[in-house]
């Protein structure tokens, strides 16, 4: 995937599902993945030539784990002109050494959204952006499904009462296959995570089994996707379709 078509893709669903109003000051969260830095990209590019005018900041919530450089990071905010601030915590101290969690994966993202958020709040954003692209919402469909009884996946826009603060999804639309291709393409510098259950969670297991179906059923993925789409799901906004 080259940048015109990351940017196609994006403008796209921030346009279908009204993402960005005049004015808007996002906060990206940057994980140091490869996600997280295309959307880096692609929200930093649109702001060139997108009839709407938005601010960005990135942020980068660090949970305390070493040989985890982000400077690389940094310097790609500042190459895009995006402004970057991390938030030290010792989130890996209290889940992994104090608490001993089993079960760590719901616990991290609780702590690690309220110190995003709090930033965000700091710096006066309204919004903030996220990097899941379409697989994690298919994945997400799967495991909501298998593991709760009932049909949901996140919506591309959710405004969270707590913090005030609308999160919007502008990836959405692009395959994971592409966001790898754009990484490999741009070179992005990715931060490998140092997390001692990345690769063993539900998430991984689900990623897994739809791979190996798609095999026997290759529309698999595009027939999940186009049915979440046009399903009319309960906290979706209304889609514009021009």
């Amino acid at each position: 995937m080259d940048l015109q078509k990351l940017y196609s893709y994006t403008r796209k669903a921030i346009y279908e599902y009204n993402m960005i109003e005049d004015g808007d000051k996002i906060a990206i969260g940057i994980s140091g993945g490869k996600d997280s830095l295309t959307l880096l990209y692609a929200l930093a590019g649109l702001r060139r030539f997108y009839p709407k005018k938005y601010e960005l900041v990135a942020i980068t919530v660090k949970l305390g784990l070493e040989n985890m450089d982000f400077t690389p990071v940094k310097e790609l905010c500042d190459k895009l002109e995006v402004p970057y601030y991390t938030v030290d915590t010792e989130i890996y101290q209290i889940i992994f050494e104090a608490r001993k969690e089993s079960n760590p994966c719901s616990l991290c993202a609780k702590m690690r959204k309220g110190a995003f958020n709090e930033k965000a709040l700091e710096l006066g954003c309204n919004k903030f952006a996220y990097a899941h692209h379409r697989d994690d919402l298919i994945e997400t469909f799967y495991m909501s499904l298998m593991y709760e009884g009932r049909i949901h996946t996140f919506s591309p826009v959710t405004y969270m009462d707590k913090s005030g603060l609308t999160l919007i999804r502008p990836l959405m639309l692009i395959p994971e296959y592409a966001i790898k291709s754009f990484s490999k393409r741009y070179e992005l510098p990715i931060v490998k995570n140092q997390c001692p259950a990345d690769g063993y969670t539900k998430r991984q297991y689900i990623k897994d089994m739809l791979h190996n179906l798609s095999k026997e059923n290759p529309g698999l993925t595009e027939h999940s996707f186009t049915a979440i789409i046009n399903a009319n799901l309960e906290d979706w906004p209304k889609r514009i379709v021009r």
